[in-house]
């Protein structure tokens, strides 16, 4: 069966990690997506749209992006694979499920409690309670 020019396309690998990119900032500054849009001179769908990856950022609207959202441009890749046509995660196999929580509300809150924690051993020990409570969990 001959594919539709119209039918819907799944989403770019490249176009989600930037948008999960851009809500994690977003939530970061505590923007609404309504405030980032409006900064943007887009709707809050729009907004949405990006996050998701369903819709590309161009260029010039991206460079605007870094500007509203005090981050360099190259912000929005970090993360990605650096060799030519290898666009997959720099990391091991564990990070779609890192990318996931911290996409999450929870996710970025928990992250930014924890980055103002200046003792290392403190932040290690929310890390061994994290991991006694998720073995709980399995049990």
């Amino acid at each position: 069966m001959k594919k539709s020019p119209h039918a819907p396309r799944s989403a770019n690998p490249v176009d989600v990690h930037v948008g999960s990119r851009v809500r994690i900032r977003r939530k970061v500054l505590k923007f609404s997506q309504e405030k980032l849009g409006d900064a943007l001179g887009v709707t809050f769908q729009q907004v949405q749209k990006y996050e998701r990856g369903t819709n590309r950022v161009g260029a010039s609207r991206l460079f605007k992006m870094a500007q509203v959202m005090d981050v360099p441009v190259q912000y929005f890749f970090e993360g990605l694979g650096g060799n030519e046509g290898d666009m997959n995660f720099a990391e091991d196999e564990q990070m779609p499920i890192v990318y996931d929580f911290i996409k999450s509300t929870d996710g970025v809150a928990l992250a930014m409690a924890v980055s103002k924690i200046k003792s290392r051993a403190v932040r290690r020990r929310i890390l061994e309670l994290a991991r006694s409570l998720s073995e709980d969990d399995d049990k």
